[in-house]
């Protein structure tokens, strides 16, 4: 059963400036350790921390708190499978929020050019 529904769009150019003017500390206030990693990784990274921080924001909707019950983006980790696919993992208050809706998964899409990232997730139970 569908719990919830949540969509982001994030500008690419936004995301580029607050890690160009705030980093590392704007980094390490969004992001786990391994999304860090991830997202330098890359040949764009501000593409793909664009994409994930557009997923912490649609997980949060799908969840229906945005940030009024103390959930931080720190406790929504983007992970990828082994074929690659994105998927959630969930921390602290997030996790306690994920167990008490007696969630099952939290799927979402991740898509991105150069200018956008957009996510969606839908929270299952």
């Amino acid at each position: 059963m569908i719990v919830g529904t949540g969509v982001d769009i994030v500008e690419v150019a936004r995301i580029k400036r607050l890690l160009e003017k705030h980093s590392p500390r704007f980094e390490e206030k969004i992001f786990t350790a391994d999304e860090i990693l991830y997202c330098r990784s890359r040949a764009e990274p501000g593409i793909h921390f664009a994409a994930r921080f557009a997923v912490k924001e649609a997980v949060m909707k799908c969840l229906g708190t945005g940030m009024d019950q103390g959930i931080a983006f720190r406790d929504i980790e983007v992970t990828n499978e082994k074929t690659g696919k994105p998927a959630i993992k969930m921390h602290g208050k997030g996790k306690d929020i994920f167990t008490r809706l007696k969630l099952e998964t939290i799927h979402i899409s991740i898509s991105h050019d150069k200018n956008y990232a957009i996510a969606q997730a839908i929270a299952e139970a």
